[in-house]
């Protein structure tokens, strides 16, 4: 395992959401596979198959905990006792113009929407990302089905870029996209 990164948060940290539900974050390692694959499988269909990754596929899971390298990716995961209800990550490449540039995509179970959780999470990857120098975050959504996470991000001081039919669903519709911008 390779780590980049400077914690800007020590890890595990419990936090109290909005409802007064718990949950404790900390980094995926190796041990989660199992359990971030039942939650993936747990969530809805509609939420799968636009995923960025095919999440469907065990073996895809397999592959992140075998070759954790926070140089590449930090995973934070929120779990409710034993089980994961949230996994967000972020994204660095190591070279090139937008080495100082992260990437967020995050997963939220339904039941744990709207409670802070996802700006929770986000949260820590801006503190961990100017603790490390980054300059950027960013996000690409589907405009009309992430509706909530733009609104989460642009609450959060991310600017608003729309892409119209930048994405492709599955079927092969288009689909307006909103690229989400944080100056650090």
């Amino acid at each position: 395992m390779v780590l980049w990164l400077r914690m800007s948060h020590r890890y595990p940290q419990e936090a109290v959401l909005r409802d007064g539900r718990r949950a404790l974050l900390r980094p995926f390692n190796s041990t989660d596979a199992d359990e971030l694959y039942a939650f993936f499988q747990r969530l809805p269909q509609a939420t799968r198959r636009f995923a960025w990754d095919r999440i469907d596929e065990r073996s895809t899971v397999d592959e992140w905990a075998r070759n954790i390298d926070y140089g590449k990716v930090f995973p934070l995961v929120a779990f409710d006792g034993r089980r994961i209800v949230a996994d967000a990550t972020l994204h660095r490449r190591k070279n090139g113009p937008l080495r100082l540039v992260g990437r967020i995509k995050w997963l939220i179970d339904p039941e744990w929407r709207g409670v802070g959780l996802g700006s929770l999470m986000v949260n820590h990857f801006i503190d961990t990302a100017r603790m490390n120098g980054m300059r950027h975050l960013t996000c690409m959504l589907i405009s009309d089905l992430e509706a909530d996470a733009v609104a989460v991000l642009s609450d959060l001081g991310f600017q608003q870029y729309p892409v119209p039919g930048y994405g492709t669903d599955p079927d092969g519709g288009q689909h307006d996209m909103t690229k989400m911008v944080l100056k650090l």
